[in-house]
C-alpha cells in the first residue's frame, strides 16, 4: 500500500506544479499560453467562462483519446478539475506578481514551461492516467512515431492559431510558448530518463478499487 501512497504524491505534486508552471506564464504578462488562447477564444465563441471551456475541452479530449486507445484514469479527471482550483488558488494568494519587465517576463514564461515539463514527468509517471492534452500527445507520439516533444509543439502551435482565430488574447510570448514547449518536454524527460509512451496507466476503475482497497487498510489499521 505505500506505493499507492506515492503514486498518490507523484500525482497531486505533479498536478500542484502544472498549475503553477501555467500560474508563472500568465504572470509573466507577455501573452497567454497557447491552450488558454484557445480556451478564451473558444469561451467567446460559446459565450461561456474560460474555466468551464478548459473543462469542457478536456473532457472532449479525454474520450476521444480513450477512442483510441489511451486508458481514461483517475489522474486524468482529477487533471481536468484540480489544476483549476490550485491555479484558483495560486492567483489569489498573491505569490506570483505580474511583471512589468519583459525581459524578466521571457525568463519567467522559459521557467514556468519547464515547470509544466517537470509537472508532466510526476503526474504521467504515477499510471493514474495522463492528462487528457498530455494523453493526446502521447497518443499522437504512438500513432505517428514522432518524439512526444515534436507532438506537443505541434498541438500548440495548432490550438494558439484557432485560439487566435476565435478571438483568444495572443502575445508574442504565446508564440514563444508555443515554440518552446515541445523542447521544454523533450530536454526534461531525456534528462530524466523518462519515456511516456512505456508508461502502463490503469484505468479509472482498477484506479477506484485499488484506493479502496488502500482505504479499508488504514480504517483497519486505525481500529487495531
Amino acid at each position: 500500500m505505500k506505493a499507492v501512497v506515492i503514486r498518490l504524491f507523484r500525482l497531486f505534486f505533479g498536478l500542484f506544479l502544472y498549475a503553477a508552471g501555467i500560474v508563472l506564464t500568465m504572470q509573466a504578462h507577455i501573452g497567454y499560453a497557447p491552450w488558454e488562447v484557445f480556451h478564451a477564444g473558444l469561451a467567446k465563441v460559446l459565450g461561456l467562462q474560460i474555466g468551464t471551456v478548459s473543462i469542457l475541452v478536456g473532457l472532449v479530449i479525454g474520450i476521444a483519446v480513450m477512442l483510441f486507445g489511451e486508458p481514461l484514469g483517475f489522474g486524468t479527471v482529477c487533471n481536468m478539475v484540480v489544476v483549476g482550483l490550485f491555479m484558483n488558488i495560486l492567483l489569489g494568494s498573491g505569490l506570483f506578481a505580474e511583471l512589468s519587465n519583459p525581459v524578466l517576463g521571457v525568463v519567467q514564461l522559459i521557467a514556468g514551461l519547464f515547470v509544466i515539463s517537470l509537472a508532466s514527468y510526476f503526474y504521467i509517471s504515477s499510471g493514474f492516467g495522463a492528462g487528457p492534452r498530455d494523453s493526446l500527445m502521447v497518443l499522437l507520439s504512438r500513432k505517428t512515431k514522432f518524439s512526444v516533444g515534436t507532438c506537443r509543439g505541434a498541438m500548440e502551435v495548432s490550438v494558439t492559431l484557432v485560439g487566435f482565430l476565435m478571438g483568444g488574447l495572443l502575445g508574442w510570448g504565446t508564440l514563444l510558448s508555443a515554440v518552446l514547449i515541445g523542447f521544454c518536454i523533450q530536454i526534461t524527460f531525456k534528462v530524466l530518463l523518462f519515456d511516456p509512451k512505456k508508461v502502463v496507466h490503469e484505468d479509472f476503475v482498477s484506479s477506484y478499487r485499488k484506493l479502496g482497497l488502500f482505504m479499508q487498510a488504514q480504517n483497519i489499521n486505525k481500529k487495531v
